[in-house]
């Protein structure tokens, strides 16, 4: 698909959402006047972090990108939030670069996006015409020495998060419909396959909390586990909440899904009454564990670029990035679909990634334990 253009958490950007008597709850929709505001009052918040040192180095890089093609690589098939968010930010990054590059997405599934990973580490050119977004486990996997890691995540260029990640699991009406439920009984579940947290979740529920997932594996996106759950050759499926709301309102209107958890350290607000990954930890050492496995939803939905990108292109997209944020189209583009927006700077991101990295040893080689004894 191509378009042409001629600590740390930040304030929440969220399009309306109608209320809903569904198990699944939100907060009532805002008026316009009222989204863009708050909206505003994000996007100027995420500016204040961009340094004059940033603006400088991309006004320097500015002829650079005249006439060029920046190919933006999606380590998920097309249709789950991954696709969706990296195809709206790539209609306006064009716009916002200096010499108006045009923007390509390029989907390239594979290992829970390693594969692209991969790629863009290994492969991909280093001067700025290449970005990607790939899991938000992505230094996770490499702390976890997980098979068919091939880079070093504190390498990457990153260029900005669009929005940190909430994933939710969800079984169909007539399965599981509580976690404790999920204990009594076996529930399968769609995964995207080893190196995804779609199946490093359930692993770790398992283990530490008594559940009973037996997992399904070789889904290219949670889409289309989704419609493996629907026609009833799966009980379960973990997607994002965004996802699920953008796309399957009408399960939630019609009580058609239950939601076991979500994959926060902390209750998102919409969600008030779905207990996280971590509170499913019957002790102190198993939700640390849980909590560290989980940070990666901090990552969420973040852009980057290959390692040593020259400093004043990769100024000149992290500026690009966050004018996005700022362009009213780009607002009134979201606000159609129900989604939220929690963008984060290159800083913030570098940080989650190089601590999570760094972890002790201690947890790493626990998880690693109970992801291999599966």
């Amino acid at each position: 698909m191509r378009y042409s253009g001629s600590e740390s958490e930040g304030p929440r950007m969220e399009a309306a959402v109608g209320p809903t008597k569904g198990r699944a709850r939100w907060r009532p929709s805002c008026n316009d006047a009222r989204y863009f505001a708050v909206v505003c009052v994000c996007a100027l918040a995420f500016a204040a972090l961009v340094t004059t040192g940033d603006i400088a180095q991309a006004q320097k890089a500015a002829p650079f990108f005249q006439g060029k093609t920046i190919n933006y690589y999606v380590g998920f098939a097309v249709g789950g939030a991954y696709d969706y968010y990296s195809r709206v930010v790539a209609q306006f990054l064009g716009r916002h670069i200096p010499g108006n590059p045009t923007v390509i997405v390029q989907n390239m599934p594979g290992a829970g996006s390693l594969q692209a990973a991969g790629f863009l580490y290994w492969n991909a050119p280093r001067d700025g015409t290449a970005i990607g977004t790939v899991s938000a486990s992505l230094a996770l996997e490499e702390a976890l020495h997980t098979q068919g890691v091939r880079y070093k995540a504190a390498e990457f260029t990153w260029i900005g998060r669009i929005t940190n990640s909430v994933e939710v699991a969800l079984t169909w009406k007539n399965s599981a419909k509580t976690i404790e439920e999920a204990k009594r009984r076996e529930v399968t579940m769609a995964t995207t396959g080893a190196g995804s947290p779609s199946e490093g979740y359930p692993i770790l529920l398992n283990a530490l909390a008594g559940t009973r997932f037996r997992l399904i594996s070789g889904f290219a996106s949670s889409p289309q586990g989704m419609l493996a759950m629907e026609r009833g050759e799966v009980d379960s499926v973990q997607t994002s909440w965004d996802t699920l709301k953008r796309t399957k309102q009408d399960w939630l209107r019609n009580h058609d899904v239950n939601l076991l958890f979500q994959c926060v350290t902390q209750r998102d607000l919409e969600l008030p009454d779905v207990p996280t990954t971590v509170e499913l930890g019957p002790t102190k050492q198993a939700m640390d564990l849980l909590a560290f496995y989980t940070r990666s939803a901090e990552v969420g939905q973040s852009i980057l670029a290959p390692p040593g990108v020259p400093a004043d292109r990769a100024a000149t997209l992290r500026a690009g990035f966050e004018a996005v944020l700022k362009d009213p189209d780009f607002i009134a583009e979201v606000a159609k679909t129900q989604v939220a927006l929690h963008p984060a700077p290159a800083e913030t991101v570098q940080k989650i990634v190089s601590d999570t990295t760094a972890a002790p040893r201690a947890i790493t080689d626990r998880i690693i334990a109970i992801l291999h004894s599966r």
